[in-house]
């Protein structure tokens, strides 16, 4: 891909180039034709010496004469043709090089149509287009997504509360699901409260803000002591909080990150992943898109098939934010481990594929020397190791 970028950008420097050549040349011919224009409409206009009729073709037919020695077709003609050559060649690069056939990449995989109907529905209730959803799920039938759909709804319900400022939406919710909360080890219940009792001291009175922070604040006290403590030192600047030290909790990066926090909690405590998977697996797509289109192209060179490898040949390197759990690769065989060939854990914590461990003990027809220690084993020592 980086060399394809390359040859593209080098392409395009040319086309730069000649681009910029062909506007110097037609800027200096146009340039010099209104030159010779002007000099001969200041001889025709001068009113110090007036010219016959003979003298006014004279200047005309000089004009032409000079205009035919400029020759601006003949000078604009050779770089425009240059450029043009140079998009033409520019633009079948860019169709060779970035709209490839796609499709060779495609590999026949079956899927549960079921599943993947819910996954297009979720990705539109996540985003909280449930009509659009709906209709996904009346078409095909499907009944098994009232549940994520209702989740998603009650989220989003309260997502567009916050987003006018109205919290209590929020607090029914975390109250709702303190236990829950708290065992994930999160403070959400906290960092709402602390935006309500912002709220409470910047347009109510001590009294209500006092109030507030020992019915709602005064449970926190003792987990979350500096948090309490600036909250308390509000009290002192009810009403004109802008003007204290901590004019910072006006700030509206508190609503959007708290807003934010309980979409991941909700999605957690839902058992979705915050990051919408569709999205995930597109983008993780389209970055390893042309690793599997140059493997597809070598492969054919060489008169390969691809579509019947279990393990693609060459690593397809993505992004960390595509990296959702470990990889084991065997020191031994140096192979990724899989459901056929998973890791397997020897007595002394050492760990091998178990393609390697068949081959050390001959297929567990004996006991076999670890690799990288001198203890002994047998296959039926050893425990598979799930990550």
């Amino acid at each position: 891909m980086e060399f394809h970028l390359s040859s593209i950008k080098d392409a395009f420097d040319r086309v730069a180039k000649k681009q910029k050549t062909c506007s110097s040349k037609s800027q200096e011919t146009v340039d010099q034709v209104g030159r010779e224009i002007e000099q001969a409409l200041a001889t025709l206009q001068s009113p110090q010496d007036p010219l016959t009729l003979a003298d006014q073709k004279s200047i005309l037919t000089e004009l032409k004469s000079k205009l035919n020695a400029i020759g601006s077709l003949q000078h604009l003609e050779g770089p425009t043709k240059e450029l043009n050559s140079s998009i033409a060649k520019y633009q079948k690069l860019t169709e060779k090089l970035l709209n490839p056939d796609i499709s060779k990449a495609y590999r026949n995989v079956e899927f549960d149509s079921h599943i993947i109907n819910q996954i297009i529905a979720s990705h539109f209730y996540r985003q909280g287009l449930f009509d659009l959803g709906d209709s996904i799920i009346n078409e095909a039938e499907e009944s098994n997504a009232t549940a994520i759909r209702s989740n998603f709804l009650e989220m989003h319900h309260v997502i567009e509360a916050m987003r006018v400022r109205n919290l209590q939406p929020a607090l029914t919710w975390v109250s709702a699901n303190r236990e829950k909360l708290v065992q994930i080890g999160s403070n959400l219940e906290l960092k709402i409260h602390t935006l309500q009792y912002v709220e409470v001291v910047q347009n109510g009175t001590q009294a209500d803000a006092l109030k507030y922070s020992r019915t709602c604040l005064a449970p926190f006290a003792k987990l979350y002591k500096d948090e309490f403590h600036k909250l308390m030192g509000c009290l002192m600047y009810v009403g004109r909080l802008q003007n204290s030290p901590y004019a910072e909790l006006l700030s509206p990066v508190h609503w959007e990150m708290t807003t934010e926090e309980l979409a991941r909690q909700f999605c957690y405590l839902m058992g979705q992943s915050y990051e919408n998977p569709l999205n995930v697996v597109f983008a993780a797509g389209i970055e390893g898109l042309p690793t599997l289109l140059k493997l597809v192209n070598v492969m054919a060179a060489k008169k390969q098939e691809w579509q019947e490898m279990k393990q693609l040949p060459v690593p397809v390197e993505l992004g960390k934010e595509f990296q959702f759990h470990s990889i084991f690769v065997c020191p031994v065989s140096r192979d990724q481990g899989s459901e056929e060939n998973p890791p397997m854990l020897l007595p002394c914590l050492h760990v091998l594929c178990k393609q390697s461990i068949m081959k050390l003990s001959k297929n567990s027809t004996r006991t076999f020397k670890c690799p990288y220690c001198p203890a002994e084993a047998t296959v039926a020592h050893c425990r598979q190791v799930f990550f």
